[in-house]
This record gives C-alpha cells, structure tokens and sequence, in this order.
C-alpha cells in the first residue's frame, strides 16, 4: 500500500480497479485547514490525464508494471504483430491497446510493452519517432510568418502540424507524447 502523501512521479497506483500513473504532485500545507495532495495523473490504459487532490493519509494498492522491449513487425487486419526482441515470441495486438499510438507506429519500431498482472496494459513508444513527409502544400519563398503552420500527413497516415518551410519528402522528428513536430531531420 502506498499513501497520497508519498506520490511521486512515475509512480504507479490502482484505484476504482484502474491503473493510474502520477504525473505531477503537490503537496499544500494552506495557512488554514489540513495539508492536501494535488495531483495530476493518467490512466495507463486509456491515456487519459486526470487532477484530484487527495488527503495525504489516502491509501492506495501498488500497481507494479513490468516493461518490455518489443519491436513492431506487421498488420494483419484489425491485428498488430509485435515480437519480444529476447524470445521472438510474437504476440497479436488491437486497435484498442495501442490507442493513439497508432498514429506513429512503423514497421521495426521498438517500443516498450506494458505488463500488469500477466496481462498487456499498454504500449509505450518511443518519445521521439522519424518519419517522411508524404503529403503538405509545397513551401513558398518568402514564407517566413511567425509561428506560421501547415498541415502535413505522414508516411504512417498521421496529420501534424509543420513550419511552412517544410516539404513533401523531408524526414521530421515527432514527439509522440505531444504529436508534434520537433525538427527536421537530415
């Protein structure tokens, strides 16, 4: 058991049989009333980022989640293939455990596997992902407005946002906790 008092971040927890990952935490000592707990966190399962306040003496279960190295290898239908990088055992995927990661998966990406209980929670890519440009409205001299965007879809499918100098066939650096392009890539 572990109590609101002791959050930190990273940490995991269940509550209301969910899986709960701190995000960011606060501790408040007010000049009146009792010291409280503010916390953002997000649910493991579906991403979703939540804020509470909890009275530090809340006591929570554990959630331990074991990690795991496993490298993309293809689609099948409605199935994702991923293969444990040690064993090269493949294990199917769906749509719904890979969530908005999808959006940035590419064939022999690795990326981390979620474990709790034996039971596959999640997938975590990698923070930042390579990909090609395949569509965007062609750059044009002189383009050089501040903060001045366009919309450019990916070799996976995905829509991002990109600096206007940006064109079809360039390679870009994506955060995938963000979706947003970070630079481009030579």
């Amino acid at each position: 058991m572990i109590m609101a008092g002791d959050f930190r971040n990273g940490m995991t927890f269940e509550m209301d049989s969910q899986i709960f990952q701190v995000v960011e935490f606060q501790h408040v000592k007010p000049g009146k009333g009792a010291a409280f707990v503010r916390t953002k966190y997000r649910n493991v399962r579906t991403g979703a980022v939540l804020e509470r306040s909890f009275n530090p003496n809340d006591k929570f279960e554990n959630a331990v989640i074991e990690r795991k190295d496993m490298s993309y290898v293809y689609r099948d239908g409605d199935l994702y293939y991923f293969m444990d990088t040690e064993t090269y055992e493949q294990l199917p995927f769906s749509a719904d455990v890979l969530g908005d990661m999808l959006k940035f998966l590419k064939e022999e990406m690795v990326c981390k596997v979620m474990f709790h209980n034996n039971s596959i929670i999640g997938i975590e890519p990698p923070i930042f992902v390579e990909l090609i440009i395949t569509e965007c409205e062609p750059g044009v001299k002189g383009d050089t407005a501040q903060n001045a965007t366009k919309i450019a879809i990916v070799e996976t499918g995905a829509s991002i946002k990109v600096p206007l100098f940006v064109n079809q066939g360039e390679k870009v650096r994506i955060d995938t906790r963000t979706g947003e392009y970070m630079e481009r890539v030579r």
